[in-house]
């Protein structure tokens, strides 16, 4: 069974972002609360003959290309049965890829074209994708001859960005998918359903589709409109589970970016693309990944009735292991310009790190990341930390967002200084000199955040119930 079922994902095109980068973003979110994860860097490899990578969840294997770039992953620390999962990362072309955003097709066209059980599926698809590719359409293009050839075990969508294009890859069933390049001047919300809506056929700039589809959909008698040819309405779901589980994440989401717009939480038919009030911000990605319906009547901490603080699951959950922002900057050069914005533990209570992609190796608190507890290793601390503040939500919840508000500055900051202090470092230089600035980093927000640990711990202290009140004196 695949365990890996629910996740959120944003999307944000050049043009409607403050600072005219790219951002492709999700959540990573399992089905056990406690799978723990690490950090790390895959190298470079050149002339390599016989790679080879095998699934251990299903009998999936393949051969590797010689030559693969660098790429940073975050991968199971169990993987031996839990599957690799590298999730999310961006390549020396400066092409961030994440996956993956489950999706789930429904009956009609599955019965036509059901899941290939040993197929290409999530727990190997980044590995054998993002070390091989030199844009986001590229990217599709190379994964659409994968599932043509090896077909997929599950419905899967897939992100991709470099620092012109975004591109979102929806894997409906055994071997047919439709990929749409996000507008500049837009940004798209998904949540474990298919969004895609009308394709147009003749627009090979902006979709993308798998050979035959539209053949495959008329033999089967599978478009249900009298008129068009909506992704969605012909491959997609209209459950029960979607309406309480994924269409509501989506409407917080075009709710926060467009507070304008009136619609209702349970609309099967939201739309995909979007554009927003305003130019969107790094932190206004990490609020809604984070989010748990504030200010409505549906937030869990909230003063809703007890039926509506449960109405609906939130985005950012005690199940979210990783969160991820993938930047690609237009304003600074190529070397400098992608940083993987890493939230390890929770985006609700944790903060988001900036990893200029361009490192040879994580901090050994992410890249050692033991199956039981340590306090070393930032995903047991970062989880733990997000457990102390919501044991309290009331009195710490200030706390917290004052923390991460101020991280923030600092990280805001921080990129900028790395990049002026970069000077005219080139080459294995400036990737020596990213690494150990990304380590730096790392010190200064786990230092930062143990002062917020010593504050709840000692505020826990004094809320204790085992008190009495007690004649000085005595």
């Amino acid at each position: 069974m695949k365990e890996y079922s629910a996740c959120t994902t944003i999307l944000v095109g050049k043009k409607a972002s403050v600072d005219g980068s790219t951002m492709i973003a999700r959540n990573d979110d399992t089905f056990r609360p406690i799978t723990p994860q690490k950090f790390i860097i895959h190298p470079e490899a050149k002339g390599e003959k016989g790679r080879k990578i095998k699934s251990w969840l299903n009998k999936f294997e393949m051969d590797l290309p010689e030559d693969a770039q660098r790429v940073p992953a975050v991968p199971n620390v169990d993987y031996k049965h839990r599957g690799y999962y590298d999730e999310s990362g961006i390549n020396q072309d400066n092409v961030a890829m994440s996956c993956t955003e489950s999706t789930y097709g429904n009956e009609r066209a599955l019965a036509y074209d059901p899941l290939v059980k040993d197929g290409l599926d999530e727990d190997c698809m980044q590995s054998v994708v993002l070390p091989y590719i030199h844009s986001a359409k590229d990217g599709v293009q190379f994964l659409g001859k994968l599932i043509a050839k090896y077909g997929s075990p599950a419905g899967n969508s897939v992100l991709f960005g470099d620092k012109d294009e975004i591109w979102y890859m929806e894997i409906v069933t055994g071997h047919h998918w439709v990929a749409q390049r996000i507008p500049d001047d837009a940004y798209a919300v998904a949540a474990n359903r298919v969004s895609i809506e009308q394709v147009d056929f003749t627009d090979s700039d902006n979709f993308m589709w798998s050979d035959g589809i539209r053949e495959f959909v008329a033999d089967h008698h599978l478009n249900v409109d009298h008129e068009g040819w909506n992704f969605r309405h012909i491959f997609g779901t209209y459950s029960q589970q979607d309406r309480y589980y994924n269409t509501n994440r989506v409407w917080y989401g075009q709710k926060y970016f467009n507070p304008e717009i009136e619609q209702e939480p349970t609309d099967g038919d939201l739309p995909f693309i979007r554009q927003a009030a305003k130019k969107i911000t790094r932190e206004d990605i990490e609020f809604v990944l984070g989010s748990h319906y504030q200010n409505t009547p549906f937030d869990p901490f909230g003063k809703g009735t007890e039926e509506e603080k449960h109405r609906f699951r939130p985005i950012g959950l005690n199940r979210t292991q990783n969160a991820h922002i993938l930047q690609i900057r237009n304003d600074v050069a190529a070397d400098k310009a992608a940083i993987m914005w890493l939230c390890i533990g929770g985006p609700t209570f944790t903060p988001f790190v900036p990893f200029f992609a361009n490192m040879s190796d994580t901090d050994p608190s992410y890249n050692n990341t033991s199956m039981d507890y340590n306090m070393n290793d930032a995903w047991w601390y970062y989880k733990s930390l997000a457990a102390l503040v919501e044991s309290h939500y009331p009195q710490f919840v200030q706390l917290d967002t004052d923390y991460l508000n101020e991280l923030n500055q600092y990280f805001r900051r921080r990129v900028h200084e790395i990049i002026d202090g970069a000077g005219d470092k080139s080459g294995a230089a400036l990737t020596e000199y990213l690494t150990k600035a990304n380590q730096e980093t790392v010190a200064y927000t786990r230092k930062r955040s143990e002062k917020l640990w010593a504050q709840m711990m000692i505020d826990s202290i004094n809320m204790s119930k085992l008190t009495f009140n007690m004649d000085a004196n005595l």
